[in-house]
């Protein structure tokens, strides 16, 4: 038993390693390709890779018809969220030093305990409080909002926040009715129609050229396997194990934003995102101890 243990923490810590080099390669590549494209045409060629590949996973394992059309108003109004974030998150990266939108992206579970109980109903604790109340001290020493510090790709990635804390919640929603692959199906699907839309409201679509092929083809299969990764992660180690280890996307970005764009971050970056790990990571302790008191009572 003890030997299993050691080998899912093992293959649990790979995984997270994998992720958070899927993370910064998608920020790299979305950096770079957003020297030709905007967000809008970003999200339009990167949904049309993750349809193809959905829609050929589908149909070479036999389980497209398994695909259900049940609750489509829910998976508009997750992919409402996902793609007004996700372009939003896009922006941020091209403005303003990498390492300041991982930091503030940390602030998502910050937001979901904050609406959870207006969406999922759950019951605000006071251990959510407390980490609501750190995350959102983390956040003003990080942004400093003031005439001199705040800018518009700062409130960009803040909202990029809010935005994923949506899309979150309602995927958890979304989950009690249907399947993974029908969720990646709609998402890639919906989010194509609305890359198209956007990014030809004006009349004018950039196609992707020889130099930018591999880093869209970039964002789209590192984003995948992200998610993946940390979805397996979590199916191996404890949430107290695995949320210390994402948090390692903080000085690898900032190593790599240093190395590959010149850009250096100042103490109070570090100072904000201290206090939003110690809120997320107090939470999760306390509320693995809530689920223990309850198991322990059926």
């Amino acid at each position: 038993m003890k030997r299993n243990s050691n080998t899912n923490l093992l293959q649990a810590l790979l995984l997270m390693l994998t992720a958070i080099a899927a993370f910064t390669s998608m920020a790299i590549s979305g950096r770079y390709a957003s020297v030709d494209l905007d967000t809008f045409e970003i999200m339009l060629y990167r949904s049309l890779i993750g349809f193809l590949f959905v829609l050929s996973y589908a149909k070479a394992t036999s389980q497209f018809r398994t695909i259900s059309h049940h609750n489509i108003k829910l998976h508009v109004l997750r992919n409402v969220f996902h793609f007004t974030a996700q372009n939003l998150w896009f922006f941020a990266i091209t403005v303003i030093p990498l390492v300041q939108v991982f930091a503030l992206e940390f602030t998502v579970p910050i937001w979901i305990l904050l609406l959870s109980p207006l969406f999922l109903g759950e019951h605000f604790t006071k251990s959510r409080a407390l980490a609501a109340v750190l995350g959102f001290i983390g956040i003003l020493i990080i942004t400093r909002p003031a005439p001199d510090t705040l800018n518009i790709g700062i409130i960009a990635a803040a909202l990029a926040a809010v935005g994923f804390a949506g899309s979150i919640m309602t995927t958890k929603k979304l989950t009690q009715t249907v399947d993974t692959l029908t969720i990646l199906f709609f998402m890639t699907l919906i989010q194509l129609i609305f890359g198209l839309i956007c990014a030809g409201i004006d009349g004018d679509i950039n196609f992707i050229s020889t130099k930018n092929l591999p880093w869209v083809f970039a964002i789209a299969i590192a984003g995948l396997l992200a998610h993946l990764c940390l979805i397996r992660a979590l199916t191996l180690a404890p949430a107290t194990i695995v949320a210390p280890i994402d948090f390692l996307r903080l000085p690898v970005i900032a190593i790599v934003g240093f190395y590959i764009f010149g850009e250096t971050v100042d103490e109070y970056l570090a100072y904000g995102v201290i206090l939003i790990f110690i809120g997320n990571y107090a939470n999760i302790i306390a509320e693995k101890r809530k689920y223990a008191r309850e198991a322990k009572l059926f």
